[in-house]
């Protein structure tokens, strides 16, 4: 028989410390641990509603940024086609002004013609007018100076037929 206590051997101080240490090192490994995998679930749990949310986010600006363009292309059509029709009204205009005016030129010029040539046709007529009335003067003119001169003359006719005869007798 040995001399062995059965009684368990008392720990002294420092072991009894050691002891409590490694218990609360292992339990704070096992806390530590299980806090990681619940952070990482946590994590990865995040990151999927966000990616979702990002995705959405995504597709929501990518649908606005279509529909932006579309509307901004669309108001560069309008502004476009606006332009084209105000220019195309404006040449419209232009033009029937300007037809407006080629008319009124040529009525104008036309009658300036017409009117050109009743005058120059008028003074023709009161050349011709005056012609024949200077002409009808001149030749009354004429023929009362030519009456008493046809009268006249055959009394000089004589006169002067005598004398030479006068002159041969003397």
């Amino acid at each position: 028989m040995s001399k062995a206590k059965k009684q368990p051997e008392e720990k002294g101080f420092f072991e009894k410390i050691k002891e409590t240490i490694e218990e609360f090192w292992d339990g704070t490994k096992d806390t530590a641990e299980d806090l990681k995998e619940k952070a990482e679930d946590k994590f990865d749990d995040l990151k999927e509603k966000a990616g979702d949310k990002f995705e959405d986010i995504k597709e929501k600006v990518a649908a606005k940024k279509s529909t932006a363009s579309k509307k901004a292309t669309s108001a560069k059509d309008t502004v476009a086609k606006k332009t084209t029709a105000t220019t195309d009204k404006a040449k419209k205009v232009a033009a029937e002004i300007k037809a407006k005016a080629d008319t009124k030129a040529k009525a104008v010029t036309a009658k300036a013609k017409t009117d050109t040539t009743a005058a120059k046709k008028t003074a023709t007529e009161v050349k011709a007018k005056a012609a024949t009335n200077a002409k009808a003067v001149v030749d009354k003119a004429k023929a009362k100076v030519a009456a008493p001169k046809k009268a006249a003359a055959p009394k000089a006719a004589t006169a002067v037929k005598k004398k030479p005869v006068a002159a041969k007798k003397a």
